[in-house]
C-alpha cells in the first residue's frame, strides 16, 4: 500500500504524531461535554493558523489524544504550546468552577508525550531499509 503523501515546495512527507496532554494533577475536568467541545474547537482553530491537520481529538476524564498530520517546517514545540496556553485560558475563563479545582491556573501539566505515527510499521521499514543492501549488490 503506498503512503498518502502531502508536498511543500521543496519536499514531499507523510509526518503523522500523535500527542497526549494531561491536566494538572490529574484532576477530572472533561467530565462536561460542553468543556470537550470547547477544547476541541479551540484545538481546531490553533491547528488551523498552524497549517496543521488535526485527523482526530479524543477526550479521557483527565487527558486527551490528538493525532495531526504537520508539514516538516512545523515549530512542534510552538504549536503545542499554543494549543496548552489557549486552551487552557479559554477552558478557565469560560468555565471558573475548573478554575477553582486547580492550583495557581494552571490547567495543563508541563510534560505531554509526543510521537510520531507512520502508515507502516518500524518493522516493515528495516525490512525496506534492509533490502536496499541487497539490491545494491545485484547491482555490482
Amino acid at each position: 500500500m503506498p503512503y498518502e503523501l502531502d508536498k511543500g515546495a521543496h519536499s514531499v512527507h507523510s509526518l503523522s504524531y500523535h500527542f497526549i496532554q494531561v491536566v494538572k494533577y490529574r484532576k477530572k475536568v472533561f467530565i462536561n461535554d460542553a468543556i470537550v467541545d470547547l477544547l476541541k474547537t479551540k484545538t481546531r482553530e490553533i491547528a488551523e493558523t498552524f497549517n496543521v491537520d488535526v485527523l482526530e481529538i479524543e477526550c479521557d476524564k483527565d487527558h486527551f489524544h490528538m493525532l495531526f498530520k504537520a508539514s516538516p517546517l512545523l515549530n512542534i514545540p510552538q504549536f503545542i504550546n499554543a494549543v496548552k496556553t489557549i486552551t487552557s485560558r479559554e477552558i478557565q475563563r469560560r468555565f471558573p468552577d475548573v478554575k477553582r479545582e486547580l492550583w495557581k491556573g494552571k490547567f495543563w501539566a508541563p510534560s505531554y508525550f509526543l510521537a510520531t505515527s507512520g502508515q507502516v510499521t518500524l518493522d516493515v521499514m528495516k525490512r525496506y531499509v534492509d533490502s536496499q543492501e541487497v539490491k545494491r549488490n545485484e547491482n555490482l
